[in-house]
């Protein structure tokens, strides 16, 4: 039952993790979504940029830290290791989902791009910063990266065994290619407004 039990948490976690996910194309993109990162402004931009900076904080911190192996041999006393990198995926869609809704618009242009061609280059851009993200977490094992292959071997009574080093495919031009993915679409679009500007640097960084 225990097995199962962590199975269906997993399950639920990786599946919050694809909800996220698809929010956050429509709040970097301004479509699609109840609060964008560029909507209109609803307090002083002095107050909008304290909550913005802390709630990136939050995720900065939990992100991080959390990834630390002294936190994880820490906490794994407390959290069953099968479900231990689930569990750090719902603290991320958590502290996302918090940024998401409590995020504050502060309005004034950066940028706004109005001719035809050069928004469809930059949103063709940040689609394809969308699709190198997922295409990157597959190629190094994505199921272990949100922890599914964990909760699935542990339902199977088979050991968790750690994946091999790899640089397939574009790991072996780029260190990184998330990290390219996660620009494109932090920075490939006709609008930027102050607040999307902060985002944009604060995460770069």
């Amino acid at each position: 039952m225990k097995r199962l039990v962590f199975f269906i948490y997993g399950t639920l976690c990786y599946l919050s993790f694809l909800g996220i996910f698809l929010y956050a194309v429509g709040f970097l993109g301004n479509f699609g979504v109840s609060n964008t990162i560029d909507g209109q402004p609803g307090v002083p931009v002095w107050q909008a940029l304290a909550i913005n900076s802390f709630l990136l904080g939050i995720f900065a911190v939990q992100h991080s830290v959390m990834a630390r192996q002294t936190f994880k041999q820490w906490w794994t006393q407390y959290i069953p290791k099968p479900i231990e990198r689930s569990t750090y995926v719902l603290c991320t869609n958590i502290a996302l989902a918090l940024l998401f809704y409590a995020w504050q618009p502060m309005g004034g242009w950066i940028w706004h791009i109005q001719d035809p061609v050069g928004q469809g280059l930059l949103y063709g851009l940040f689609a394809a910063g969308w699709g190198l993200i997922l295409m990157a977490t597959f190629l190094i094992n994505h199921f272990d990266l949100f922890g599914m292959r964990q909760v699935w071997l542990y339902l199977q009574k088979q050991e968790y065994t750690p994946l091999p080093f790899r640089t397939p495919a574009m790991y072996r031009q780029v260190r990184n290619p998330l990290y390219v993915g996660w620009l494109l679409a932090f920075w490939a679009t006709p609008t930027i407004t102050v607040a999307h500007l902060v985002f944009s640097v604060t995460t770069t960084i």
